[in-house]
This record gives structure tokens, C-alpha cells and sequence, in this order.
């Protein structure tokens, strides 16, 4: 039986992949201040023992502001990369996996309560809110305290912090940054003309609003090492008439590949409340497909991939370069060994593990 293709391994700039599956970033609202703990010790250690090829730690607001709650990961300052170095740490000291870093700006999706205690946003004049930042004072949801418009000096603030974070991340040796430009965050914000009104050279045309998230990513491509990847998650559609959608899609991704973005991660949606997803087992992959089409990059499907076939003929039939699972490998940790029993391929685990392998797979670990 020829090795799957789910198993090859791809080369992105200085990182060799051990194969094409990735694990998408997942927040986990347990930060006091912004700052890692033993929380993420537990969580990201065990997603390390998966053996898939990549590790992308949750959206890591680059400001305070950029939180999408109070509960947020942070990089912006020297205790929150203080505070991400042990549990780097531990990971290392166990596991091999390479660790990227998603880099983010909530917008006017900011300053909410925790999902499991409503998730709705909560006004400035709350102990635990403050006041929101977008591309115009036009608020996600009606009701909501509407954001700031960010004017030069604060499109420079956040672009900074942007690169800064970056630089933070690179002396925590992390492999690869991901900047987030999707699910209706600040640079999606800025790409969709359903929140993006703005009439200076920053909205309107197509050009003006990748202007901004385009600034952006030359400014982190310039502050993380030549040798490191840098990546961009986008959403393919707003799923909204007149909004962001797949042909804006691929010029933002040619764009992004012209200044030297190394991957594109296909998402979508998230700019609008009235959003209408036709969700459904790999209900993104044709946006990923589409946008493959167009770039010589590789590029990341996600979305309701749960079965290792359905992965597999992804990657077989040329719609995505690899697959990110996210809920699905919180649910099951180990989806990787079993895909690789599925599919018939091997994966290596820690030795303290190679004796859990079943009678019915022996193979599927390479020792």
C-alpha cells in the first residue's frame, strides 16, 4: 500500500513537517493579565504527544486592548513573555513538535465575558472591559458600545505592537507566527466592507482595505527571522451579500504570497452577526481550493475535518496542502495515531508510549 499523503512530509521555509496534519490555535480563556500558566502546561503538553506536524498556540492578543476577553493569552509586554517560557519549556523538554504562535487583535470583538459565562461584550466602564478599537465606530452587534476608529497614530500603535510581539516570540524560540486576519478580528475588519466605512486611504476600494492587515504583515515578515515561517489565517467569505469574499480572498492571498507570506490557513466568516454558514463536513475546503488555485504557497484547510479519510482525499485531490484540526483533537488528543491506524501509516510517539499500542495496528508506531 502506497504511504499516505496525509503523512508525507512539507517543507515551509526552515520547518520540515513530519506530515500534513496541524493544530489549529483554540483559545482558552485562562489568563490572568494576559499571562500563560500551568493551564497551558497541561493543554498544550498533551496536543504535543499527538504527533502531528505542527503546534499553533490560541490567539495571543499583541495589546491589551486586543483581548477578546479578560481571560485572554497575551505577548505584549515582558511578563507575558516571561510568563510563556516554562511551559515552552516543558513542551520541549518532552516533544520535538514544532510550536508556531497565532498573533492577534480582537477589534471591535473585544473586551467580552468568557464564552461559558455568556461571551457577551461588556461595556469600558466594567472592572473587567474597556474601550474597543476597529477601522470605524460601527459595533459587531446592535447595543454594543461602539469602538473607537483607530486614527494614524493608533493603526502605528497597533502595527508596532504587531512586530513587537513577533520579536517577543522569536526570543522564545518559537518556530513560526501566524497572524490572524480572520473570524471579523481587527484585520478582518479592516478587509470586509461590512465593517470597514472608512474614508481615507484605508477603506473603501479593495486595495485601501488590505492596505492596513498588508502593513501589518510586512511589519512582522521584518521583525521575525528570515529563516522562521510566517503565515496568515483568513476568512475565504463573510458568508454576507456585499461583504469579504473568495475572489477578495485570493487577491489578499497574492498579495500576502508577493511580500513573502509561506502559507495562507483558508477559515471563514465571523464580521457579521447575520452570517449565513452552510456548515457541513468540509463546508470550507472549496474556499482553501479556490485559493490553492491561485498561489504557489501551501495552504490550510479547517473545518468539520473529523474523518482520516475525509483528510485524506483533501490533500490527495489537491484542494490544501494539510489539514488543521482544532475541537476535534480536544475531543480526541490522539487523532493523528488514529488516523495513521486508519489510513495505514505510522506516526512516533514518546517511548513511555510506544507500549500502549494496540495488537490490531501494530505498525502504526515507528520505533
Amino acid at each position: 500500500m502506497s504511504r499516505p499523503m496525509l503523512f508525507e512530509p512539507l517543507a515551509i521555509r526552515n520547518l520540515t513537517l513530519a506530515n500534513r496534519i496541524v493544530i489549529a490555535p483554540m483559545c482558552q480563556y485562562a489568563c490572568e493579565g494576559g499571562r500563560m500558566n500551568d493551564w497551558h502546561t497541561i493543554h498544550l503538553g498533551q496536543l504535543a504527544m499527538s504527533c502531528a506536524a505542527l503546534l499553533t498556540i490560541e490567539a495571543t492578543a499583541v495589546l491589551p486592548e486586543g483581548r477578546i476577553t479578560h481571560a485572554d493569552l497575551g505577548l505584549w509586554d515582558d511578563d507575558t513573555e516571561a510568563a510563556m517560557r516554562p511551559t515552552l519549556a516543558a513542551i520541549r523538554r518532552w516533544s520535538d513538535m514544532p510550536i508556531a504562535i497565532q498573533l492577534a487583535h480582537a477589534g471591535r470583538k473585544a473586551s467580552c465575558e468568557v464564552p461559558w459565562d455568556g461571551g457577551a461584550q461588556l461595556p469600558p466602564d466594567d472592572a473587567r472591559g474597556w474601550q474597543t478599537q476597529a477601522p470605524s465606530a460601527v459595533p459587531q452587534h446592535d447595543g454594543e458600545h461602539p469602538p473607537h476608529a483607530l486614527d494614524q497614530d493608533g493603526l502605528h500603535r497597533v502595527r508596532d505592537a504587531f512586530a513587537a510581539a513577533a520579536q517577543r516570540a522569536a526570543r522564545l524560540g518559537i518556530n513560526a507566527v501566524q497572524i490572524h486576519s480572520a473570524h471579523g478580528y481587527l484585520l478582518h475588519q479592516f478587509l470586509s466592507p461590512l465593517s470597514n466605512q472608512r474614508g481615507d486611504r484605508y477603506g473603501g476600494s479593495l486595495e485601501n482595505r488590505m492596505r492596513f492587515p498588508l502593513e501589518v504583515f510586512e511589519a512582522v515578515r521584518e521583525a521575525f527571522p528570515r529563516e522562521r515561517a510566517v503565515s496568515v489565517r483568513v476568512s475565504g467569505t463573510d458568508w454576507m451579500d456585499g461583504g469579504w469574499d473568495i475572489a477578495q480572498t485570493i487577491e489578499y492571498a497574492k498579495a500576502l504570497q508577493a511580500r513573502g507570506c509561506d502559507a495562507i490557513h483558508v477559515s471563514s466568516g465571523g464580521v457579521h452577526p447575520q452570517q449565513r454558514i452552510p456548515l457541513g463536513p468540509g463546508y470550507q475546503v472549496p474556499l482553501a481550493r479556490a485559493v490553492k488555485q491561485a498561489v504557489d504557497i501551501p495552504v490550510v484547510a479547517v473545518g468539520l475535518i473529523t474523518e482520516p479519510e475525509h483528510a485524506e482525499a483533501i490533500v490527495q485531490h489537491g484542494d490544501a496542502d494539510l489539514i488543521a484540526i482544532a475541537r476535534g483533537v480536544l475531543w480526541d488528543p490522539r487523532w493523528p495515531w488514529h488516523a495513521a491506524a486508519t489510513l495505514g501509516a505510522s506516526v512516533r510517539p514518546p517511548n513511555q508510549y510506544l507500549r500502549c499500542e494496540p495488537r490490531r495496528d501494530r505498525g502504526v508506531f515507528a520505533r
